[in-house]
């Protein structure tokens, strides 16, 4: 009985020391780096529902108000192919507000925007108003099942793949992971190239959905307890310049 117990405890140190290995942005893997130096970009869509129901630190105003989205752009970031990636590569804090307005159809959250820039947008080697332009143009390359475009019916996590692959020519099993948060599909993940073509995904860039049950559903429950935090306020944007950019990350 004693060697049993000792081998499920060693097993369950393992398996939590595997998981911390693919955690969505272990701060191991980020690195600093020279601006445009990477390998290819991931395009993470968030699923709204998911989001709202199990952001810590409560719903955001901005993406879970009124309006219903289904998938939105979590973020573009720059990836380098061992599975690391560049983060926080500048100082630029400078945000246009002309460059959230273009951006709120897709990412529906100003601190996320100013958060994305900072930490990833600063790597793609562009300056704030071109990375966002470079993400926009990433999210209408990525076409949303149909089935997928509003939270409606139910759909298995296993099918969410297949459906994003039949939606997309030349989108491989390669190029995109489906990420689940307990039995909730949170996000999926499409790998693209320097030009947005579509590329298979670099190491460490793979389906998480460990519950086969797993789905993807307009109405996610919130995790129990929900931490007792306050959310950093978002700071002022800065006025716009004279005439004259993400693996959570």
């Amino acid at each position: 009985m004693g060697k049993t117990v000792m081998r499920s405890a060693v097993a369950a140190i393992l398996s939590v020391m595997v998981a911390g290995l693919f955690t969505a942005s272990p701060s191991w893997a980020q690195r600093r780096a020279e601006p445009g130096n990477f390998d290819y970009y991931l395009l993470s869509l968030s699923w709204t529902p998911t989001y709202c129901a199990r952001d810590k630190y409560g719903p955001d105003p901005d993406q879970c108000g009124d309006r219903k989205y289904g998938f939105v752009v979590h973020g573009l970031w720059p990836q380098y192919n061992d599975g690391s990636y560049p983060a926080t590569c500048t100082r630029d804090r400078n945000l246009p507000k002309a460059v959230v307005d273009q951006t709120m159809p897709v990412m529906p959250s100003v601190g996320l925007m100013m958060h994305e820039w900072r930490k990833h947008g600063t790597c793609s080697g562009l300056n704030a108003t071109d990375y966002f332009a470079k993400l926009r143009a990433a999210a209408s390359k990525v076409a949303i099942p149909e089935q997928l475009k509003v939270p409606g019916p139910t759909v298995p996590a296993t099918q969410v793949e297949r459906l994003f692959l039949e939606a997309n020519p030349g989108l491989t099993a390669e190029g995109v992971a489906v990420i689940c948060s307990r039995r909730d599909v949170a996000e999926v993940r499409v790998c693209l190239n320097k030009d947005l073509g579509f590329v298979a995904c670099g190491q460490k860039v793979v389906d998480r959905c460990r519950d086969r049950d797993a789905v993807l559903s307009p109405d996610v429950v919130a995790a129990q307890p929900r931490r007792s935090a306050t959310p950093p306020a978002a700071p002022a944007l800065p006025p716009a310049p004279a005439p004259a950019s993400v693996p959570a990350q």
